[in-house]
């Protein structure tokens, strides 16, 4: 009894391929690679949500920056402050947020601790919000 579909097929010149002039070539599937692709009004966009070609431009003076909104740094405090990233001094959340791997801080969100935050750059929001409670928008 044969164990699986390899074993099954030794020694019949086809392998259930049917007559021998089948599975020869790439014909039989279709082409080469991605040829034919566009056969019967089916595009890759269909397949993977891509369209064709390049669409747009890059512009190679920009970079990419990581952002956060106040109010998600200020709801990460408490386990900032257990895992020893924060620290507390009188009340006052010191915070350095590159070490949360943050470039910029944006105005969202609700602040609710006085912190003293250091950062790349703030939006005006985000100093407006740190500075309401008492706290410091430390930009390097």
């Amino acid at each position: 009894m044969p164990v699986n579909k390899r074993s099954k097929y030794r020694g019949s010149r086809t392998c259930g391929g049917g007559t021998h002039k089948n599975r020869r070539g790439a014909g039989n599937r279709g082409g080469r690679g991605a040829a034919g692709w566009r056969d019967h009004n089916f595009t890759r966009f269909h397949l993977l949500g891509k369209r064709e070609g390049k669409h747009g431009f890059v512009n190679p003076t920009s970079s990419e920056v990581s952002v956060l909104d106040i109010g998600e740094i200020d709801q990460m405090v408490p386990m900032l402050v257990l895992q020893g990233i924060a620290r507390e001094e009188e009340g006052t959340i010191i915070l350095d947020a590159r070490d949360i791997g943050i470039e910029k801080v944006l105005g969202g969100g609700r602040v609710h601790h006085k912190i003293n935050l250091t950062a790349m750059t703030f939006s005006e929001r985000a100093k407006v919000k740190i500075e309401e409670l008492g706290g410091q928008a430390l930009a390097l």
